[in-house]
């Protein structure tokens, strides 16, 4: 599949973030909804005073309710375009676009750039707290309250033996065509001196669900629900368990996007597109 950027465009990499409470997802979408991507290419729209709608596409699309710290988008702009705003229109953008997403840089990409299949790794963190009183209110859309002490320590445990690349059809919501086989790279967690718990979780690229039914799972860890091993199990088991629940998404938050070197772009571009099998699979 080709990703040349057409002749007479440039490709312009945009660095955002959004809080995501307000917002129906990254997508856009039929009905009207508000999406993070609608709003940013209403707003381009805009402050280039062009008659055309320039789509993003972006490094990990984020469900209605997740925020987004380091979010990356790229967009194809007509020369002509980016040649009269590229100095005007970050503030341009900050002037237009809402006050829960923001656009912090943008640039021209380099070569052999796609937001979404040159990164190498995606970090998310999930923060959850088990306070008895509750969470703070300043801090309700974006940390979990969760009515069970938790062992941070057992929770630990049972996410060591999630690490490295596995079919993670069991944590995932399945879409017809597309593979559910991921390399975890890094679930921890940490309990802060406020009590928030932080996971951080971070892999090549996620599947739908993937991240909030991890978490979802290692709270039954946890709370003391489930054994350290379960989690493990039902990962081997290849399907989805009514016990694994997919936890409220206002405690997720897309913090970074990893790119290889620029001159390892195109490679990793056209590797991410070729569908996965796991080591030692075949046909028969």
């Amino acid at each position: 599949m080709s990703d040349e950027v057409q002749p007479g465009f440039v490709r312009v990499r945009l660095d955002l973030s959004y809080d995501g409470t307000d917002f129906h997802g990254w997508a856009k979408h039929a009905g009207g909804r508000r999406t993070v991507q609608g709003e940013i290419e209403d707003a381009l729209r805009t402050v280039t005073r062009s008659g055309e709608t320039f789509e993003l596409t972006v490094a990990g699309r984020t469900d209605a309710g997740v925020h987004a710290r380091g979010q990356v988008a790229h967009v194809e702009l007509p020369l002509a375009v980016w040649g009269e705003h590229r100095g005007k229109l970050l503030k341009r953008l900050a002037g237009r676009l809402s006050k829960d997403v923001r656009v912090w840089a943008v640039r021209e990409a380099p070569s052999g750039f796609d937001a979404r299949f040159s990164a190498i790794w995606r970090r998310y963190a999930y923060r959850v707290t088990d306070n008895p009183g509750g969470v703070d209110p300043l801090l309700r859309n974006h940390v979990l309250w969760h009515d069970w002490p938790l062992d941070v320590d057992a929770m630990n445990e049972a996410a060591r033996f999630l690490l490295g690349e596995h079919d993670f059809a069991a944590y995932c919501k399945r879409r017809e065509g597309a593979t559910t086989i991921r390399t975890l790279q890094q679930l921890s967690l940490v309990r802060g001196d406020d009590g928030i718990i932080t996971a951080t979780v971070r892999a090549d690229a996620f599947c739908h669900n993937m991240v909030r039914s991890l978490i979802g799972a290692l709270l039954f860890v946890g709370d003391g629900h489930r054994a350290s091993d379960w989690p493990a199990k039902v990962l081997a088991a290849g399907v989805r368990d009514s016990a694994v629940h997919v936890v409220r998404p206002h405690g997720l938050t897309l913090e970074e996007v990893g790119y290889p070197a620029d001159e390892l772009l195109a490679e990793r571009n056209r590797q991410a597109r070729n569908k996965r099998t796991l080591p030692g699979a075949g046909c028969c």
